[in-house]
């Protein structure tokens, strides 16, 4: 086989494995399989006295998967890095020693062609081999240095493997350290009318202990990554709605959950002991909602203890379609719109349009990121009644919201603004709950 076409399985491996099917170590023993022309290929790993399968190609039928395993010393491959057979073998009936091995007569083996698996410091993972039922005397030493090349592409592959199952594991253990330890904890950002300035309620926003260096939506990202999305997304909820006492009597509380979450159906339990005045439910869209009747099902049970709020409207993935499948209470103005709108003919024009979608939908208009006294000016020329943003004041942790939101802090929030936060652009994206 030439390089090109290596290069071409391993490029269908590849993209066979991103849709959980073949991979690149797969389509390399393909390709050294149908290269020498041999009836089976696998690639496996030793796990202490075991040898367990972690790869197999064949064009017949095997007794053996991946995850199978086996006594090392019923193998050819342990004995031949021990030196007891060759790494060559054109006919396994030369060899006495391979006749007392279990899987000569069952199979029957004929030719065998095994070199070590290993890793860049040297140590051996395993074994890469390849072998037919009949003899293959045609077998040469360039075959055999065939083999290596290829098993060295494959342990490059494992290698990547490895290190992204333990990147994995990593993120799976800080995940579940986070939500019982109690992470995340919550900040408040109120959301103000843009005419007096008053607060009408506030949002929910996480914050891990890391969140000055590392945005917390990485740790969502993360967490989906691995499974435990919709889990830490609970915790994050069931937190923000503790914070909800916090919360002065006529204002409500704004709690971000994707798509997933909702579908989940476990959102339900940490809601039903509220009231639609003093809750919402903000949709979080950073991918797009395959199934809107789904989510509309997973909604309807919810809107009597919340209301509904659609995150990030003019930008990303929450499109018209999505707010009239949805029917929403509130729209959320993305802060890529609101941001330097009183400079920019299109974003006005656009935040006309939508003041008038929300108008006839029977919504309530919310503009996120406004960090200038002009900007708010400008959206509440266009009809936009409420808003949040640093022009008004930053997260802030629950008590010092409430002391805010009670007018019992009048501070400027740019007076008290930390100057060494991430920008609220950055937390703004980052500090979905």
């Amino acid at each position: 086989m030439t390089m090109s076409g290596l290069g071409n399985f391993l490029a269908a491996g590849a993209e066979a494995g991103r849709g959980g099917g073949h991979s690149a170590v797969g389509a390399i023993l393909d390709a050294v399989r149908q290269h020498l022309g041999m009836e089976i290929a696998f690639a496996s790993r030793y796990v202490g006295d075991e040898r367990e399968f972690t790869h197999l190609s064949a064009d017949i039928p095997l007794p053996s998967a991946p995850g199978d395993r086996e006594p090392v010393d019923q193998s050819y491959c342990w004995h031949i890095l021990n030196g007891r057979l060759p790494e060559l073998i054109h006919d396994a009936a030369d060899f006495p020693f391979a006749q007392t091995l279990p899987i000569s007569a069952a199979l029957p083996v004929g030719a065998h062609i095994s070199v070590p698996l290993r890793l860049a410091d040297g140590s051996v993972y395993g074994s890469f081999c390849c072998l037919s039922r009949s003899p293959d005397r045609s077998l040469t030493e360039r075959d055999l240095a065939t083999v290596r090349a290829f098993a060295d592409l494959a342990a490059a592959q494992i290698a990547l493997g490895e290190d992204e199952a333990r990147r994995r594991a990593a993120i799976v253990a800080r995940t579940r350290t986070a939500i019982t330890g109690g992470e995340p904890t919550i900040h408040l950002q109120p959301i103000h009318r843009l005419d007096a300035g008053a607060t009408v309620g506030a949002e929910a926003l996480a914050r891990f202990p890391d969140w000055r260096d590392r945005p917390p939506n990485l740790w969502f990202e993360e967490a989906f990554d691995v499974g435990l999305g919709v889990a830490l997304e609970l915790a994050a909820a069931e937190r923000a709605l503790a914070a909800l006492p916090f919360v002065p009597k006529g204002q409500y509380l704004s709690v971000n959950v994707s798509p997933a979450t909702l579908l989940s159906g476990q959102l339900e339990a940490l809601v039903k002991s509220h009231r639609r005045d003093r809750l919402v439910i903000e949709i979080t869209e950073h991918a797009r909602v395959a199934d809107h009747d789904a989510l509309r099902r997973a909604l309807a049970p919810l809107r009597d203890h919340a209301r509904i709020a659609i995150d990030d409207v003019g930008a990303g993935y929450a499109g018209l379609q999505t707010i009239i499948a949805f029917a929403p209470d509130i729209l959320k103005l993305d802060m890529s719109l609101t941001r330097g709108i009183d400079g920019d003919p299109a974003k006005r024009a656009l935040a006309v349009a939508l003041v008038r979608f929300a108008s006839e939908i029977g919504s309530t208009i919310v503009a996120e990121g406004i960090e200038r006294e002009a900007e708010r000016d400008v959206l509440l020329g266009l009809g936009v009644a409420y808003g949040q943003g640093w022009a008004f004041s930053k997260a802030m942790p629950v008590v010092s919201a409430q002391q805010r939101m009670l007018g019992l802090d009048l501070t400027r929030a740019q007076d008290v603004a930390d100057p060494a936060a991430p920008p609220e652009a950055l937390l703004k994206r980052a500090g979905r709950c």
